[in-house]
C-alpha cells in the first residue's frame, strides 16, 4: 500500500474510521506515516494529534480503543478508510461517533467489560463480584427468576416494569455469559450464522 503523504505540505492524510459491523462513520483522523505504520503494527489505530503535534493511539488514556481490521486508499492514494472493531464509545464525550449518535451494542459492550472487570477485581461492594463468588447455581437462580419476571410483566401490559425486568434479565444473562467463560460476541456470532 502506497499512500501519497506529500500532496499536502504537513504530510498528513485523512483517515475515515468505519465500524466494520454496524458501517457507521465513527471519526475522522489524520494520519502521517508513522500513525500508519504503528497502526499496521499493533492493530491499534494511531493518529496524528495536529493539536497536540505527536502521533497518538486511540484509547490511550480511556481504554477505548480501535482495534483495525482493514485499511484501504482511496482510488488517489491520498486518504484511508479504516474498519475497525470499537472498544467502547469512540468519541471523547462518550458517544458512539463523534456526530453525536449512539449505538445500543456498543453500551452493552461497555456494560460487560465493566461485568469482566468486577469479576477479576472482586469488591465487597459489587453485586456483580458477590455473585460470581456464590456460583453457577445463584447466577442461573438470577436468570431464572429476572426470566419469570419479564414474562409475568410482559402479560400484565405494563411497559415500565416490564423494561425494567428485561433489562434485568439481560444484565443477568450477560453475568452468565461470562461466568461460563464467554462473551455476548459468542452470542452474536451463533446468531449471525444462522441468519445466513
Amino acid at each position: 500500500m502506497k499512500i501519497d503523504f506529500d500532496k499536502n505540505n504537513v504530510g498528513l492524510v485523512p483517515a475515515i474510521i468505519q465500524d466494520f459491523e454496524t458501517k457507521n462513520v465513527l471519526m475522522l483522523g489524520y494520519m502521517n506515516k508513522e500513525a500508519l505504520d504503528l497502526t499496521l503494527e499493533s492493530k491499534k489505530v494511531h493518529f496524528f494529534s495536529r493539536s497536540k503535534n505527536r502521533i497518538w493511539m486511540k484509547g490511550e488514556e480511556s481504554g477505548n480503543f480501535l482495534n483495525l481490521i482493514s485499511i484501504k486508499p482511496d482510488c488517489d492514494n491520498d486518504s484511508l478508510l479504516l474498519k475497525v472493531k470499537p472498544q467502547g464509545p469512540t468519541c471523547h464525550k462518550g458517544d458512539d461517533t463523534c456526530w453525536g449518535e449512539k449505538n445500543n451494542q456498543n453500551f452493552l459492550n461497555t456494560l460487560e467489560k465493566i461485568i469482566v472487570d468486577r469479576i477479576k477485581n472482586p469488591s465487597d461492594n459489587s453485586y456483580v463480584s458477590n455473585l460470581f463468588e456464590k456460583g453457577i447455581d445463584k447466577i442461573a437462580q438470577k436468570v431464572g427468576e429476572e426470566a419469570t419476571e419479564t414474562i409475568i410483566e410482559a402479560k400484565n401490559n405494563n411497559s415500565v416494569h416490564f423494561l425494567n425486568e428485561s433489562a434485568d434479565l439481560l444484565f443477568h444473562f450477560l453475568v452468565l455469559l461470562n461466568f461460563k467463560g464467554y462473551a455476548l460476541d459468542d452470542v452474536i456470532n451463533v446468531l449471525k450464522k444462522r441468519s445466513k
